[in-house]
């Protein structure tokens, strides 16, 4: 019998299908159910209504809380996608002017090279629920404003909310910290 060079081809793509769809499936699923929430996500309820989720980016548009990181995908996580423009894209520049514009406007008093980047640009998943300390201080001044409460008490709840992973970058989480915003006497 003559060999088919196709055959070999045919073959390693069942072997991929099933190891893919099924053995390594299965394997993940398994890992994530040792997790905590069983792999279903980590979701916040207040007053037997959930609110939202730790993992998923959400809008926060209004002065007495922390603005997260914008979002590609308008905080759709169906829709997770990154805006694909590039750093010389004249539609990127401009949406990343607006948003300086505008976080300067809510924001008097700050100068436009001391606004962190992850206030003004989005993820690559467009759905990043965390934003770094420089990005939660800065916003100190104009929260604590409109709350009619000290910027040192502000800070302290920054401090609080910090969280350095074992390997990686600290972070804040943008839902609790504006959970703990709402919970402050």
């Amino acid at each position: 019998m003559k060999h088919l060079p196709f055959l070999s081809a045919i073959r390693l793509t069942v072997v991929c299908l099933l190891f893919f769809s099924g053995f390594y499936t299965l394997v993940i699923l398994g890992f994530a159910q040792l997790a905590p929430n069983h792999g279903e996500g980590e979701s916040v309820t207040m007053n037997g209504k959930t609110t939202g989720y730790l993992l998923e980016g959400q809008s926060f548009t209004k002065d007495i809380y922390f603005n997260g990181r914008p979002s590609a995908a308008a905080y759709n996580a169906a829709a997770s996608s990154g805006s694909n423009k590039g750093p010389s894209n004249p539609d990127y520049l401009k949406e990343v002017q607006n948003r300086i514009d505008s976080f300067l406007v809510h924001n008097p008093g700050i100068k436009k090279t001391d606004i962190p980047s992850d206030l003004v640009t989005s993820s690559g998943s467009g759905l990043d629920p965390d934003i770094s300390p420089a990005a939660a201080y800065i916003q100190t001044e104009r929260i604590a404003k409109a709350r009619g409460i000290s910027d040192k008490k502000i800070n302290a709840l920054i401090d609080s909310s910090i969280t350095k992973p074992f390997i990686g970058i600290a972070k804040v989480n943008v839902l609790k910290i504006n959970i703990a915003l709402d919970q402050l006497k």
